[in-house]
């Protein structure tokens, strides 16, 4: 399992996990579409708000392996602003190759970018 080196382990303050620290023992936690109500808690849209900024600034619009992002919090993600990156996909590996679907997350989360392309540098965790 691919570690990603300087990745934020989790958002600042609290306990959303980002990523984990070694494979899971019972075999590796599949990625699954989780449906996203408008009801969601505050806390728990800036935890996928900042997820994605990190995804973003980490990697930008280059396929990553998934390595050890946390399958949870890659789930409320995954199939809109997360996509697979090489067909055929298997959500139960560590290596699978993942990728920014770059509109959908412009769309979903217009902070995130319109912070970038103003060059600015306000991420939390550094």
């Amino acid at each position: 399992m691919l570690k990603h080196r300087g990745f934020p382990g989790r958002m600042p303050g609290s306990d959303f996990q980002f990523t984990i620290r070694r494979a899971n023992p019972k075999g590796v936690t599949p990625l699954t579409r989780r449906e996203r109500f408008r009801d969601r808690k505050a806390i728990d849209r800036k935890a996928d708000e900042l997820f994605l900024a990190a995804l973003w600034d980490h990697f930008g619009e280059e396929p990553f392996e998934r390595g050890n992002l946390d399958a949870g919090r890659l789930s409320w993600l995954f199939g809109r602003e997360v996509i697979p990156a090489d067909d055929p996909f298997d959500p139960s590996d560590y290596d699978a190759l993942l990728r920014l679907d770059v509109s959908a997350a412009r769309q979903s989360y217009p902070q995130i970018f319109s912070a970038s392309d103003d060059d600015e540098d306000d991420t939390p965790w550094e």
